[in-house]
C-alpha cells in the first residue's frame, strides 16, 4: 500500500514537472517566433525622407501629401503653407 502510494506520488510529481517545461517551452518558442516575425518586417520597411526637416522615417509612420513625405502633420502643413504662399 505505501509502495503504492510512493509511486502515485512520483508520478504526479514528474507528471506535473513534465507540463510546466511544456509549457515553458511553448511560450519560449511563440515568443521566440514573434520577435523573428517583427525583425522581418522591421527590415523590410523602407525609409522615406520627410520633405520639411530631412529626417528619416519608416515608410508605414510617414504621412504622404501630393507626393512628398513627412513626418508628422505639423510639418505637413508648414510645408503646405510655405508652398501656398509661393
Amino acid at each position: 500500500m505505501n509502495l503504492l502510494l510512493i509511486r502515485i506520488i512520483i508520478f504526479a510529481v514528474l507528471f506535473f514537472a513534465g507540463l510546466k517545461l511544456y509549457r515553458m517551452y511553448r511560450e519560449w518558442k511563440l515568443n521566440r517566433d514573434n520577435l523573428v516575425e517583427s525583425d522581418a518586417n522591421q527590415a523590410n520597411d523602407k525609409m522615406v525622407l520627410c520633405t520639411w526637416c530631412k529626417v528619416h522615417v519608416p515608410e508605414p509612420d510617414a504621412l504622404r501629401e501630393k507626393g512628398d513625405w513627412f513626418c508628422c502633420s505639423a510639418h505637413r502643413d508648414k510645408y503646405l503653407e510655405e508652398q501656398k504662399s509661393d
